[in-house]
């Protein structure tokens, strides 16, 4: 297994290198205006908007998702992510609530990406619910390096720190956001190189981790019956069963697992899928074959949490395989993503895996 971890200095240099062109708050391409040609203006465009703290990715002029960096979250998320004719696939609650929607795990929002055991700090669980810190850790947006729009993608370039609570800094993350869509197709390439500047860092295997997505109420799996969960501090959340009306969501895997079923399995891909307001909606989550963990394990559950881990390999195989991956002083390593929302379209003709082998590639 090959995971792709480089020392510090290489990455400082291209850092360095860097430094001029991001200075006084990072680059932002001009907008062109409504004066121009149509074919000139740039159909993925970025808004940065920092008193809001979010940058908006819209896409032939509809919003896509945003970046948003608010004190009150202990992580930056994208929030919410839409379909090309703008149904919200991501929970509203606890920003937007709606009805019938489930207000289970706060720390559920949006598109996030974290961990449960970092240095023995739990990163994942923590959200505004948590009052003692002690335990928790959390990912403070640091800065805005770049902003570029364009015709066919738009790249969002950001630094965060994953922080303790005295706001000592374990772990520094640089990750770009790549934005594309094409019809009714949207697409999310999330690339995070974690580094650990100040000494060895164990992320040790958890069940929590690592990108999660919170899908909406509609895309859940029918409830059948009421569940608890516990997280990595033993906090229980009871799930109660729902009304099933409208819930239409199911998950399938690269290897053919469907349904509740896909939890604890490994796959190079999952998808879910779905209806929201009359669109048949199909969300796919893809791992790329660089990742530590590869090919990850599955935390996907059926009330609407869809999380691929590749370090959770014990407490997701139930005890047969262990991973505890750590970064020693200077190292890093990347995890790279993708996330497809597709939009009337049926992943079950192999649409996912030829998207996925195409980009894998």
């Amino acid at each position: 297994m090959i995971f792709h971890k480089h020392k510090l200095f290489s990455y400082t240099t291209v850092i360095a290198l860097s430094a001029a062109t991001f200075a006084c708050g990072g680059t932002q391409e001009k907008t062109v205006s409504e004066s121009e040609p149509e074919q000139m203006k740039d159909r993925i465009e970025l808004i940065q908007d920092e008193a809001a703290k979010k940058v908006d990715v819209l896409i032939d002029g509809k919003l896509f998702t945003s970046y948003i960096y608010p004190d009150s979250l202990e992580k930056p998320v994208l929030y919410p992510i839409n379909t090309a004719n703008g149904n919200a696939i991501t929970r509203g609650w606890p920003i937007t609530p709606r009805p019938g929607e489930r207000v289970d795990h706060p720390h559920h929002l949006g598109l996030w990406f974290n961990y449960g055991d970092v240095n023995g700090l739990d990163f994942w669980n923590n959200s505004s619910d948590i009052k003692d810190k002690t335990n928790y850790g959390h990912i403070a947006h640091k800065s805005i390096k770049s902003v570029k729009s364009g015709k066919e993608e738009g790249v969002l370039e950001v630094s965060m720190d994953w922080m303790n609570s005295k706001g000592e800094v374990l772990l520094t993350e640089n990750t770009t956001f790549i934005f594309r869509g094409k019809d009714d197709q949207r697409s999310i390439d999330r690339i995070a190189t974690l580094t650990a500047p100040n000494g060895e860092v164990k992320l040790t295997d958890n069940k929590e981790g690592m990108l999660g997505l919170r899908t909406a109420r509609q895309l859940e799996h029918p409830s059948d019956k009421p569940e608890i969960f516990t997280d990595a501090s033993g906090k229980a959340t009871d799930v109660p069963t729902m009304n099933n009306e409208g819930i239409t969501g199911m998950y399938l895997s690269s290897k053919g697992v469907e349904g509740h079923d896909v939890w604890g399995t490994r796959g190079e891909w999952v998808s879910l899928t779905g209806k929201i307001n009359n669109e048949n909606i199909s969300v796919a989550i893809l791992d790329f074959p660089s990742n530590p963990g590869y090919p990850t394990y599955w935390h996907a559950r059926g009330y609407g949490l869809f999380a691929a881990n590749p370090l959770g390999q014990k407490a997701l195989s139930d005890g047969k395989e262990e991973l505890n991956f750590k970064l020693e002083k200077g190292e890093s390593a990347t995890f790279k993503y993708r996330v497809i929302v597709y939009s009337n379209e049926s992943i079950f003709d192999g649409q996912v895996n030829q998207d996925y082998i195409q980009w894998a590639k």
